[in-house]
């Protein structure tokens, strides 16, 4: 994730104009086509642009799920131990091709968000909106809340996405003095749009596995994931009192 108001570019890194437009939510239907944008490498290549649908296309791409040739991050790795011998191979090459794997995603979440013209702050507020229910309203504190954003963070996305027309203010009908963030008709296209699109491409990279292996992946990390979740729950002692009251 980037910070609010930043957005990925091509490779990854910062400073692109996610909102250049690639397309919009009438595209969501048709051939995935991801073209380069200003400032990104003509040649770029994304992972689903080579990968199928189809299940016996992607069976002549079985021999990706065991490789067993040495890469360049093998080769870094061995490199760094060279000079640091207590470094664990296997856990330094793991963590790298994680992170790796990270910045490969990212870049293809960009390509999506730029077709649909949104950064990743505004999918992820419209996403948590489409996801609360089917009036897809919630209120303020409770977004900030579920994306970890502070209030004047959040403010400027809303601001944003009510511009734009794709998210708008009601007054809360149980509190004249309050009021609720609601998806317009466009931001739910949008959302929409975007969503299947983006399913569309994990789906076509995770075909890549075959079904033990995308198991064994999910139990893996989310072992990795609760390490630092144990983390988080025991820096915020006093949060963590006040709940359990």
């Amino acid at each position: 994730m980037t910070r609010d108001g930043e957005t990925p570019n091509p490779r990854g890194g910062p400073g692109a104009d996610v909102s250049a437009p690639q397309g919009d939510a009438r595209d969501a239907g048709r051939p995935l086509t991801i073209t380069a944008v200003d400032g990104g490498p003509d040649d770029a290549v994304y992972p689903h642009d080579v990968l199928s649908d189809d299940p016996d296309a992607m069976a002549e791409l079985g021999c990706l799920s065991a490789p067993t040739a040495p890469d360049e991050i093998d080769d870094m790795v061995r490199e760094w131990q060279q000079d640091h011998p207590e470094v664990d191979r296997e856990a330094l090459a793991c963590f790298v091709r994680l992170k790796r794997l990270s910045r490969d995603l990212e870049m293809c979440t960009g390509a999506v968000l730029r077709r649909h013209k949104l950064t990743v702050g505004e999918f992820d507020v419209l996403a948590a909106l489409r996801r609360s229910g089917p009036s897809c309203t919630s209120i303020p504190s409770k977004l900030s809340e579920m994306l970890m954003l502070s209030r004047a963070g959040m403010t400027n996305r809303l601001d944003r996405l009510e511009a734009a027309g794709l998210a708008e203010r009601r007054l809360d009908p149980a509190d004249r003095r309050s009021f609720q963030i609601a998806l317009t008709e466009r931001g739910r296209q949008v959302i929409d749009a975007a969503l299947a699109e983006h399913a569309q491409i994990i789906n076509r990279i995770n075909a890549v596995l075959p079904p033990d292996q995308r198991q064994c992946l999910d139990l893996a990390l989310r072992a990795l994931l609760g390490v630092f979740q144990i983390a988080e729950h025991a820096r915020r002692p006093s949060t963590n009192r006040a709940a359990a009251r």
